[in-house]
């Protein structure tokens, strides 16, 4: 019987063809699975989708709807100084049309959010958190002149600017304070947000 089970498997193994995903393709998942560094652990399994065919030529060789599996590598918890969360993910292996599971190699790719060594945070520190109370701070001058123009025309205007200066030099004096106290926030990423990552090294997916 297991002679009999290596000739049925021989043909398919020495006449097996595959064609080749090179490294250095950027292919775009959708996620199936939630992840937050607040309730997940090293360990936890996700599930991804493949939004582009990957192609061979004239051939699609990975269709669209081609499932990723993986687990979250490790969590780094928030800490003082603002400094975020990092959540590490580790992509495992893509399951082909025809249920083969093939491992790969992928890194996260194109986001603002990404650590040095590839995890995703919030904010990367004190920096960071100081250059998102400037933006808000630009927020609430500019929403008081547009307020402003709306309520009294051109005549409220250097009044309202005055006023939303006032107000966005208290938050950022307040916010620069308390950022130097408080953690960083935890990573969320909901089901179906696309993430964007790049084989690192090539895939070679058989084919009939």
């Amino acid at each position: 019987m297991l002679f009999a089970g290596a000739a049925i498997a021989a043909p398919f193994n020495a006449n097996a063809k595959t064609k080749r995903i090179p490294a250095g393709t950027v292919i775009s998942l959708k996620l199936l699975t939630p992840l937050t560094t607040s309730a997940a652990n090293a360990g936890a399994e996700f599930s991804a989708i493949l939004l582009n065919d990957q192609t061979a030529g004239n051939d699609i060789i990975l269709p669209q709807g081609s499932l990723i599996r993986g687990n979250v590598q490790k969590i780094v918890a928030a800490k003082r100084l603002s400094r975020g969360a990092i959540l590490y993910l580790d992509f495992d292996h893509i399951v082909t049309p025809n249920g083969r599971q093939l491992p790969v190699s992928l890194s996260i790719t194109g986001r603002m959010d990404l650590t040095y060594d590839g995890g995703l945070t919030t904010t990367r520190g004190y920096g960071d958190a100081m250059k998102l109370d400037w933006e808000k701070t630009k927020d609430i001058v500019s929403d008081a002149i547009e307020w402003g123009s709306d309520t009294g025309g051109t005549i409220l205007v250097p009044f309202a600017a005055i006023g939303g200066g006032i107000g966005g030099g208290a938050y950022y004096a307040y916010s620069s304070v308390a950022d130097l106290i408080k953690k960083g926030k935890n990573v969320y990423i909901h089901a179906g947000e696309v993430i964007n990552v790049i084989l690192t090294e090539p895939v070679d997916v058989p084919v009939i």
